[in-house]
């Protein structure tokens, strides 16, 4: 353990109602226990990222599992020496992993999971198997699984059109596919499925999980994550990747070395194109 300030990011796709009485009580707590990060409250579900003192964050999941909907999340953990969010935002949203799909529903039908030390020993064995990398663009740029299929997706709303464009010899072939923390591939496994992919299983915890449980071996680079951290490596530890201000850019150290980067100005990527922020969506 490194760091005084304990981060946590958990999500649970069940029916929720009620979701404006939700909305004052979370952050009425959240509020009361000086906790900072987002939560996010949708139809389809919670999904959460909050960062604080070990104590207050522990109040919080006891007060969150008083309601018997939100019992048992799986928690990521980590953390910092500083706090990594700015404030303290409860929101509610359509979805709170945004595809556009509404009959795909995880609470009702997802893919199976596979285990990270299940997933390593098949990487260690040089098994055949397609993994499949569910992230946008510039979180593949920081880091990914050696030898992931980068589908070159923007955001996540087009990840259905991007499997459409697979061989069609792999929807008969095993597929293991992986996001940050878990969430995308709750429902990007189910589009697969319903595609007509046969063997496709989704990493348990994602990338996260799999630093957590099996360390970074067949891991090149570091993981973006959706906080001031940027970016953390395998042993869960912020990295020297920054964002641009004005694009909303990952940099590497190379990158920060270029002229074009002017910090909150400019960088390679903003160079010569539309400054819109990029989607931030785990």
């Amino acid at each position: 353990m490194s760091g005084h300030i304990l981060n946590v990011a958990g999500y649970r796709f069940i029916a929720l109602d009620g979701r404006d009485s939700l909305q004052s009580r979370l952050r009425s707590v959240c509020n009361d226990l000086g906790l900072k990060g987002t939560i996010l409250l949708a139809p389809e579900g919670i999904n959460f990222f909050l960062a604080g003192l070990e104590t207050a964050v522990i109040s919080f999941i006891d007060y969150l599992e008083r309601d018997t909907r939100f019992e048992g999340i799986p928690l990521k953990r980590s953390y910092t020496e500083y706090q990594p969010f700015n404030r303290m935002n409860v929101r509610k949203k359509q979805e709170i992993i945004s595809v556009g799909l509404d009959h795909i529903k995880p609470e009702e039908f997802t893919g199976e999971e596979i285990d990270p030390l299940v997933f390593k020993s098949m990487l260690d064995e040089g098994r055949p198997v397609h993994v499949l990398d569910t992230r946008n663009d510039y979180e593949l740029r920081v880091g990914t699984f050696e030898n992931a299929i980068d589908l070159d997706i923007r955001t996540f709303r087009d990840f259905p059109q991007a499997i459409a464009q697979l061989p069609e010899s792999m929807k008969d072939e095993e597929v293991v596919m992986f996001c940050t923390g878990g969430i995308r591939c709750e429902k990007a496994s189910a589009i697969m499925i319903e595609a007509g992919f046969t063997k496709v299983r989704q990493l348990r915890g994602g990338v996260l999980g799999y630093f957590e449980h099996a360390g970074g071996m067949h891991w090149n680079g570091d993981c973006f994550v959706f906080d001031q951290r940027v970016a953390v490596s395998p042993d869960l530890v912020e990295t020297d990747v920054v964002v641009c201000f004005a694009c909303r850019e990952p940099l590497s150290i190379e990158e920060q070395a270029s002229p074009e980067y002017i910090i909150g100005e400019t960088c390679p990527y903003c160079i010569g194109r539309n400054r819109s922020t990029i989607e931030r969506e785990p």
